[in-house]
């Protein structure tokens, strides 16, 4: 019997004959499987130090792809700077009902209504601890995105007991208060909650991870009014928050999406996100004059989106839809063509073109 060959592409083509979820459940199956490929050093000029850490290049892989930590090596090994991995709950969970996710192929559009289903704290942190102990380990960072389990009162409790858990191992968390998936999170983003939030969150950050703990993101939603935004990377600066991550999904639905799309309940994410993801990422770049560092995700798809929200001020871009449209070869693809770009711009790395715009 021939033996399966479980290369990336054939991943792909095989995954877009099935329904989304099931091609991305597929996909976190075989992934394992795929031989490696030596890893190509990148470029100096992508390199970026935040937090006094140290990115290979700035192009992340979003939330969402790997809920349970357990392909984290495969994902560094296509090229990917950092990957951040979750959103994981206290707790495990179903989500919502299936059918969840919804992709729309002219618009490079996925919705999804997921709800946070993942395995819980417990299962994430075996994974994680896996990859840890792996010798050699892939180039590249890894981020833990936490949330709260449905349903929960006092949403500060989740957040605190998975930073107790899992901060120690991370090189960076982000608070999730921003999917629009989990009944009264988006209230979180009100600005008082949020600051007597963050300021609970923080405190377990200092009691639990020692001298050294990692850096707190917060991940913001695109549907925020311009106001809002803006007061809530002052009060994320104020309340030293260590980022932003603008942003996530987006309850908009443009006029140009077909109605059998449009009219599923969820946060719409892809290429049609860009523009209102950036927009936000330049306000709050501009409310916190380039203070507070900001990673862009929403709609990043090729070298031209990664860079325009990095001249918006974003410091890292993540992705997410696009591997599912593109194929993993699109971070090879953005890579070398934000070097062109930085080049034909005249600078000598990535970090100056940061917040270009404002300048």
């Amino acid at each position: 019997m021939a033996m399966m060959d479980f290369s990336l592409p054939f991943i792909r083509t095989l995954a877009f004959a099935l329904p989304p979820e099931d091609a991305h459940n597929l996909t976190l199956a075989l992934l394992p499987l795929v031989p490696r490929t030596q890893a190509v050093a990148d470029d100096p000029v992508l390199k970026t130090t935040l937090w006094n850490r140290i990115f290979p290049n700035p192009i992340g892989l979003a939330a969402g792809f790997d809920k349970n930590a357990a392909v984290i090596a495969p994902m560094l090994n296509l090229g990917f700077g950092f990957v951040e991995v979750g959103t994981v709950t206290p707790r495990p969970q179903m989500g919502n009902p299936k059918p969840r996710v919804f992709r729309n192929h002219q618009h490079h559009a996925i919705i999804n209504r997921m709800g946070f289903p993942n395995g819980g704290v417990n299962v994430f942190k075996e994974n994680l601890e896996k990859f840890l102990d792996q010798r050699p380990r892939p180039p590249g960072l890894v981020g833990i995105n936490i949330g709260m389990n449905k349903g929960q009162s006092d949403p500060a409790k989740d957040y605190m007991l998975l930073v107790q858990a899992l901060g120690p191992f991370a090189d960076y968390l982000t608070v999730n208060i921003s999917s629009p998936n989990t009944p009264g999170l988006r209230d979180l983003q009100e600005p008082d909650t949020f600051k007597e939030l963050i300021g609970k969150i923080l405190h377990e950050r200092g009691r639990s991870c020692g001298m050294a703990p990692p850096p707190l993101l917060v991940k913001l939603a695109p549907d925020l009014p311009d106001d809002q935004l803006q007061t809530l990377a002052r009060v994320a600066v104020d309340s030293h928050v260590d980022g932003l991550i603008l942003t996530n999904t987006t309850l908009d639905r443009p006029d140009h999406l077909p109605e059998s799309f449009a009219r599923e309940k969820g946060g719409l994410s892809g290429q049609i996100l860009h523009k209102k993801s950036t927009r936000a990422i330049a306000l709050a770049y501009s409310a916190t004059n380039g203070t507070l560092p900001i990673i862009g995700a929403g709609g990043v798809h090729d070298a031209d989106s990664a860079y325009d929200k990095i001249k918006a001020g974003a410091s890292l871009v993540q992705l997410y839809s696009a591997l599912a449209f593109k194929g993993p070869g699109v971070v090879k693809e953005i890579k070398s063509g934000l070097i062109e770009r930085l080049q034909a711009d005249g600078y000598s790395h990535v970090g100056e073109a940061v917040g270009a715009d404002h300048r």
